[in-house]
C-alpha cells in the first residue's frame, strides 16, 4: 500500500455577469446539480467549493433548494466554501480598494446565506501578482490555491510541491497551495485509474504530501461532450468509487483541513503569472503562433521536459494591449471607480451610493475582458453586460450627486491613460467619449435609458488559431478532448469569412476614397484611403452654454496631396437624446470632386431577426440589421431594435448615399469555431465639390430614441408595484 497522501478536490463554479439565462440553466442541469447528486452519496468524501457571486445570486434566485443543499453539506462538514471577489474580477483589473471590498462583501454573503466560515478564496483565472497577498490578508483571507505552473516559474521543482507554502507582501503572510496541472488533465479526461496511479507515484516519493486538483466545475458536464462521459458513461461514479477503495491511503479532504493540520513546507515569492494556457493566450497573436509552432516542434525532443519549465508566455495585463476594446472597458471602469472613491471621500452615502458600488462590482466581472479557449471578449453580450453595469453605476452616481432631471456637462481629461486628453460630453440621456488626438473618433456612446454603449464594438484581427480555421482540420476520433485541444466548426466555410480590419470600428471616422470605390471594395477592405484624417490629430474646443454644449474638432490635412481643413462639431442639449453633428470642409480643390465618407458603427444591435431592421425616413423597412445596403440620394436611415426598445436614426441636411454592412468575427469558444456578429457599419458618403469659396458642409442628427424601452420599464414597474401590494 502506498504511503498516506491528502487529495483536495477544489472546484470552481462560475457563470459570468450578463450570460444568457438558458446558459445558467444548462450549466446547472449538466454540471452543478448533477455533480452534487453523485457527490452526496459518498459520505466519506469532502470537497472545497467556490461558486462565484454572479452564479450564486442566480442559484439563490432560481434554484434556492440547491443552495440549501450546499448549506446542509457545509453544516455537516463535507463541503468547505471558498470565498473570493464577489463578481469574479481578475484582481489585476481592479483597484486594490475594490479587491478588498469585493472579497469582504462576498464573505459576508456566504456567512449569512450558507453559514460558511470563509478562510480561503479562489483567485479568478489564477491571475497572480505578489501585491495581492497584502490585499487578500487585509480582506480576511488566510490561504488560496494557484497552479503549480506559478511555483515552477519561481524555480521550484515538481518534487518540492508537496504542500502549501507561505508568501507575503508588506508583512502580510498568506498560504498558497499548488494545484496540479497533471490532475487538471487527468480529471476528468483520463480513466480514474490514471489519477490513482499518479497519486501513488507521488505518495511513494513524497509521503504525507498534499495533492490539489483546482479547476472549473463546468468540466463535469457543461464542457462539450463531458456530460455523457461523466454521468451517462459513469466516469464520476467510477472516480469516486476508486477514491473510496483507496481511502486507506488517499485522504480526500479540504483546503481548510490541510491548512489546519499540515505545516507549510516553505516560503515562496511567486512571479506575475496565471495558468500556463492563459499566459500563452495573452501573447500577441503573431508571437503566440510562433510559440505554438516551437512547442509543437519540441514536444518530441528529449530536452523539452527539462526546458519547458523555464518557458512561459506573456503577462495578463497585456490583454489590454492585445485588444484595445478590453482597455476601453477597463478605462471606463476606472472612471466610475475613481468617481465613487472621490464621492465617498467627500462623505457621500445612501442607497444610490451603495447601489452604484454593486453595479461597479458587477461590471468588473472578468470574462468579457480577455480571450482564449473561451469566447470571452468576442461575445457581444458579455461586453454589453460590462457597459450595462458601468452605465447604471454612472447614472446612480449622478443621482447621488444631486443632478436634476435635465443637465449637461463636458470635461476634458486623459480618461483612457494614453497621455492624451479625451472629451466626455454627457447629459441626463446620453454620454459620448471623443478622442481628438485619434481622428476625432467617437469611442463610446451610452444610452442611459437602456444602459447600452452603442460603440462596444470589436475589430476583426488575426488570431493564432486562425491557422487551424484555414487548415480546416476537425477532430474526428471519439475521444473526449480537453477544451484546449478541441477543433470543431460550428458553421461551414469559416475559412472564407476571415477578414481583418486596419483600425478599430468606431464612429465619426473621416475617410476619403477613390471616386469609383464601391460598397464591395469598402466591405472587403480593398478601397484605397486617400486622406490623412482617419488617424490624424484634431484640435478640440469646448463651447458651453447653460443648456447646450458643443465639442468642436478641427484638423488641417490633405487628400492626395491637396491641402484641406475639416471642422466637425458635436452638440448636445440638456434633456436631449439627439447628437447634432456638423461637418465643414474648407479649401476643397476646384478641379475635381472628392469622395468623402463618415463611418459609424453600431454595436449590440444584433442581426438575423425580423424585429431588428433598417428603415428609411418614411418608415419603410429595408431589411434586417446586418443587411448589405447601397442607398442613393437618401435623407436618412434608421436602425431599430424592438427587443431592446431603441431606434437610432441618422437624419441628413442634404441628399446622402449610404453603405451598410455587418462586421463579423471568426473566433473560438468552448463549443468550437464560430461566426459572431459584432457591429453594423453605416457609412454616409458623398461626391463633394466646394462652393465658390471652396467650402462644403452637411449636418446630421443622430437621434437615439429609447421611448419604447422606457415605456416597457414603466409598465414593469407598475406590474411589480401591483404584485407587491396584492
Amino acid at each position: 500500500m502506498p504511503s498516506p497522501i491528502r487529495l483536495v478536490l477544489a472546484l470552481h463554479n462560475h457563470q459570468p455577469v450578463g450570460n444568457f439565462d438558458h446558459v445558467f440553466e444548462q450549466a446547472y442541469d449538466d454540471s452543478y446539480r448533477s455533480f452534487l447528486d453523485v457527490f452526496e452519496r459518498y459520505d466519506s468524501l469532502m470537497l472545497s467549493l467556490h461558486v462565484s457571486g454572479s452564479l450564486m445570486e442566480w442559484l439563490d434566485a432560481h434554484r434556492p433548494k440547491y443552495v440549501d443543499r450546499l448549506a446542509s453539506l457545509v453544516e455537516r462538514g463535507r463541503v468547505e466554501i471558498l470565498g473570493g471577489a464577489f463578481y469574479e474580477p481578475i484582481l489585476s483589473l481592479i483597484p486594490a480598494r475594490d479587491r478588498v471590498g469585493q472579497i469582504r462583501g462576498y464573505t459576508r454573503w456566504l456567512q449569512n446565506r450558507l453559514g460558511a466560515t470563509v478562510r480561503g478564496m479562489w483567485v479568478p483565472e489564477r491571475v497572480w501578482e505578489q501585491s495581492f497577498a497584502r490585499d487578500l490578508v487585509d480582506a480576511g483571507i488566510e490561504y488560496t490555491v494557484l497552479d503549480d505552473f506559478h511555483f515552477k516559474c519561481a524555480g521550484m521543482t515538481e518534487q518540492q510541491l508537496t504542500g502549501h507554502l507561505i508568501t507575503e507582501d508588506e508583512g502580510r503572510a498568506l498560504s498558497v497551495f499548488p494545484g496540479s496541472e497533471r490532475l487538471r488533465y487527468t480529471i476528468p479526461f483520463a480513466d480514474p485509474q490514471a489519477t490513482i496511479d499518479y497519486l501513488a507515484e507521488m505518495a511513494e516519493t513524497q509521503p504525507d504530501a498534499i495533492a490539489v486538483f483546482g479547476d472549473d466545475g463546468e468540466k463535469f458536464g457543461t464542457w462539450p461532450e463531458t456530460k455523457k462521459h461523466i454521468y451517462d458513461d459513469g466516469w464520476l461514479v467510477r472516480f469516486f468509487d476508486a477514491l473510496v477503495r483507496n481511502q486507506d491511503w488517499i485522504r480526500v479532504t479540504t483546503l481548510a483541513e490541510a491548512f489546519e493540520n499540515v505545516p507549510p513546507v516553505g516560503k515562496i515569492y511567486l512571479p506575475d503569472c496565471s495558468y500556463r494556457e492563459m499566459t500563452e493566450w495573452s501573447l500577441p497573436s503573431e508571437q503566440l503562433a510562433q510559440y505554438e509552432h516551437l512547442a509543437h516542434e519540441m514536444q518530441h525532443d528529449p530536452r523539452w521536459p527539462a526546458l519547458r519549465k523555464f518557458v512561459r508566455g506573456g503577462f495578463w495585463r497585456n490583454f489590454k494591449v492585445k485588444y484595445p476594446e478590453a482597455d476601453e472597458m477597463y478605462c471606463r471602469m476606472m472612471m466610475v471607480s475613481n468617481r465613487l472613491r472621490e464621492m465617498l471621500a467627500a462623505g457621500a452615502a445612501g442607497e444610490n451610493i451603495e447601489r452604484a458600488r454593486t453595479e461597479l462590482y458587477r461590471a468588473q466581472c472578468n470574462c468579457g475582458h480577455w480571450h482564449g479557449a473561451f469566447g470571452g471578449l468576442y461575445l457581444p453580450h458579455l461586453r454589453n453586460a460590462v457597459y450595462k453595469h458601468l452605465i447604471a453605476a454612472d447614472t446612480l452616481l449622478e443621482k447621488a450627486a444631486g443632478r436634476g432631471d435635465s443637465w449637461i456637462e463636458a470635461a476634458a481629461d486623459d480618461f483612457n491613460f494614453d497621455a492624451r486628453q479625451e472629451v466626455r460630453l454627457a447629459n441626463d440621456k446620453l454620454l459620448a467619449l471623443v478622442a481628438p488626438n485619434h481622428g476625432g473618433w467617437m469611442l463610446e456612446l451610452d444610452v442611459r435609458a437602456i444602459e447600452h454603449n452603442l460603440l462596444a464594438t470589436l475589430a476583426r484581427r488575426p488570431e493564432a488559431y486562425h491557422r487551424r480555421v484555414l487548415a480546416g482540420t476537425q477532430q474526428q476520433n471519439g475521444a473526449v478532448a480537453s477544451i484546449h485541444d478541441r477543433v470543431v466548426f460550428k458553421q461551414p466555410d469559416l475559412d472564407q469569412r476571415l477578414q481583418y480590419d486596419d483600425r478599430l470600428r468606431k464612429s465619426l471616422m473621416d475617410l476619403f476614397y477613390d471616386r469609383d470605390a464601391t460598397l464591395d471594395d469598402v466591405q472587403a477592405g480593398r478601397a484605397r484611403q486617400c486622406g490623412d484624417f482617419l488617424h490624424g490629430m484634431y484640435e478640440a474646443r469646448i463651447r458651453r452654454n447653460p443648456d447646450r454644449i458643443q465639442v468642436q474638432l478641427s484638423r488641417e490635412g490633405n487628400v492626395d496631396g491637396a491641402p484641406l481643413r475639416i471642422t466637425k462639431g458635436l452638440t448636445l442639449d440638456a434633456g436631449s437624446d439627439t447628437l447634432q453633428i456638423a461637418y465643414l470642409l474648407e479649401n476643397l480643390p476646384p478641379d475635381r470632386p472628392l469622395h468623402f465618407a463618415v463611418e459609424f458603427n453600431f454595436a449590440g444591435l444584433p442581426a438575423g431577426a425580423d424585429d431588428r431592421y433598417f428603415s428609411d425616413t418614411d418608415g419603410n423597412r429595408l431589411g434586417q440589421l446586418g443587411a448589405k445596403l447601397n442607398l442613393a440620394d437618401a435623407f436618412g436611415l434608421s436602425l431599430t431594435d424592438e427587443w431592446q426598445g431603441i431606434e437610432a436614426s441618422l437624419k441628413m441636411s442634404k441628399r446622402t448615399n449610404f453603405w451598410t454592412f455587418p462586421i463579423e468575427t471568426v473566433s473560438q469558444s468552448e463549443g468550437g469555431f464560430e461566426l459572431v456578429h459584432q457591429s453594423v457599419v453605416v457609412v454616409p458618403h458623398w461626391l463633394i465639390e466646394g462652393d465658390k469659396d471652396g467650402r462644403w458642409s452637411v449636418t446630421m442628427q443622430l437621434a437615439l430614441d429609447a421611448s419604447l424601452a422606457e415605456s416597457r420599464n414603466r409598465e414593469n414597474d407598475r406590474a411589480q408595484l401591483v404584485a407587491s401590494n396584492s
